[in-house]
Formats: C-alpha cells, sequence, structure tokens
C-alpha cells in the first residue's frame, strides 16, 4: 500500500513539475537567464542575457570570430561587471566560426548585415531604446548602430576600437582570409572562398579608411555621446580612436594606456559606469 501511494503522489509531483514548466521557463527567459535564439528567414542568432534594467548591448570583439564567450578573455568581463544596473545582451556574430550564429554572407553589404542583426535581436526583445559597448570589431559596429538607429542608441561605449591604419590597409582582408574564411568553408559547403573573397574586399577594402563603417563628416556630426577607450596595437589604432574622439562633439575619452599596468583596469570600468549613469534614461 505504501510503495502504491509513493507511486501515485510521485506521478502526481511530476505532473506538477511538468505544468509548472513552461511557466518557469517563461520567467527565466524574461529574467534572461542563458542561452536564446533568434531567427528571421535564413539568419538565427545565439544569444545571451544577465541582469536587468536599462538595456546594454554588448558587442564581443575577436573580429568576425566574435562571440559571447569572447567576453570572458577580455581586459574584463561586461556582462559581469554590468548585469548589476543594467539588462546586458550579448551575441555571437554571424558565421563567427566559434559561435552559434548562422547567415548568409552578404557579400554587397557586410556591415550593415551584422547591423541587421543586432536591430532585429532589439526588435525580437521588444526593446526600443538602448545603450551598446562594443570592443574590437564592436567600434565599426558601434558607428553602424548609430548611423542606422540614432534614435534609438542613448549612448555608446567603445572599448580599444579597431580602425584602419594607412600603412596596413590590407590588415583585416589578410588576416580573415588565412584564419575566418577557411575556417567557415569547412563548416559551411555552401561558402566558397571566392565568396569569402568577395565579401572580405567589400567589408575592408572598399572603404579601406577610417573606421570601415561612417565618415568623418557623420563623426562630426553625432549627436549621440560616446565614450572611446583607445588602445595601439595593429588591429586598434589609437590615432583612429583618438581622431574619432576629437571629432565627435560629445565624446568622451579614456586615460591611455587604460589596461596596462592591469591595475589602470578598474579605474576605466568605474568611468564606464560613472558614463552609463549619467547618459541613462532618469525615467529608469
Amino acid at each position: 500500500m505504501d510503495a502504491i501511494r509513493r507511486n501515485i503522489l510521485a506521478t502526481g509531483a511530476a505532473a506538477t513539475a511538468m505544468a509548472a514548466a513552461p511557466q518557469v521557463f517563461a520567467q527565466q527567459a524574461g529574467q534572461g537567464a542563458g542561452a536564446r535564439f533568434y531567427e528571421k528567414g535564413s539568419v538565427r542568432i545565439h544569444f545571451e542575457e544577465a541582469g536587468s534594467g536599462f538595456p546594454l548591448l554588448v558587442i564581443a570583439g575577436g573580429g568576425l570570430n566574435s562571440t559571447i564567450s569572447a567576453l570572458a578573455r577580455g581586459p574584463f568581463n561586461p556582462m559581469e561587471e554590468f548585469k548589476g544596473e543594467y539588462r546586458c545582451i550579448a551575441a555571437d556574430l554571424r558565421n563567427a566560426n566559434e559561435g552559434q550564429s548562422s547567415g548568409p554572407l552578404e557579400i554587397d553589404r557586410p556591415w550593415d548585415a551584422h547591423t541587421d542583426d543586432h536591430i532585429g535581436l532589439m526588435d525580437h526583445l521588444g526593446i526600443d531604446r538602448f545603450m551598446v559597448m562594443g570592443f574590437c570589431i564592436g567600434g565599426p559596429l558601434v558607428w553602424s548602430l548609430l548611423k542606422r538607429a540614432p534614435d534609438r542608441v542613448v549612448a555608446a561605449v567603445l572599448a580599444q576600437p579597431s580602425g584602419s591604419r594607412p600603412e596596413m590597409r590590407d590588415l583585416f582582408y589578410e588576416g580573415n582570409m588565412k584564419t575566418w574564411g577557411p575556417e567557415l568553408t569547412k563548416r559551411r559547403p555552401d561558402i566558397t572562398m571566392e565568396t569569402v573573397d568577395k565579401f572580405l574586399t567589400k567589408m575592408y577594402r572598399t572603404n579601406p579608411d577610417f573606421v570601415f563603417t561612417v565618415t568623418r563628416d557623420f563623426v562630426r556630426n553625432c549627436q549621440t555621446p560616446v565614450l572611446i577607450l583607445p588602445d595601439d596595437i595593429p588591429a586598434h589604432p589609437y590615432a583612429i580612436a583618438m581622431e574619432a574622439a576629437m571629432l565627435a562633439p560629445k565624446a568622451e575619452v579614456s586615460m591611455f594606456p587604460w589596461k596596462e599596468p592591469k591595475e589602470r583596469i578598474p579605474l576605466a570600468v568605474r568611468q564606464i559606469h560613472s558614463f552609463l549613469r549619467a547618459h541613462r534614461p532618469a525615467s529608469v
């Protein structure tokens, strides 16, 4: 009798748990717990959320291999650092070899295709206005967002942004032709190196100047507050970062260097916190 009673109770408990599961999952999704996917046509974007508050879109570094996991390998992990005050949202870049996002290579509009994904993700989440923080390739992508959605981006942080060096115009094209492209074609038989070449040529060689995605005139007239944390390695030219900071009418700039010695990193993070708080809408 006891065994029968235990089976009945166990079955009832299991049924209750199954009935509650969708609600629990929905609550977790609303709180931004764990990995999720956004799909639009042939594009599938893997993203994660952490924390709550005013939305903060985070774009990882790593070039075309920009992934959520790369955030943990940076100077600091923005998802961990800012989730206490913001609803942090990050995604794997479309077709990053180490990520889970996929879609076609749009050879005529490579930068805009990635910006489509970021704007589409915000739309999918029902987010109208947001802040954005971009590392490395996130720099050009932030400028692209400011161009495409100026009324939606409240403020932007560009950390160690990538840009074009006059003496190394083909740095990104050649690097991606050697690494990102071959690995992508191994995973995607539908993509050839000829297509990769056309994609990278449009992305990095057609307008190989400044920050790739916008002109100096655009930056000069941009009214969005931006905070720039310059770096100085081949892929992150100090001169370009500082030129953008000098041109943008509402720009602020961090100390330099801000990553070395490592004791300086918390100071830079503190400046980012102050900048975001200063420009966060008062109603939040």
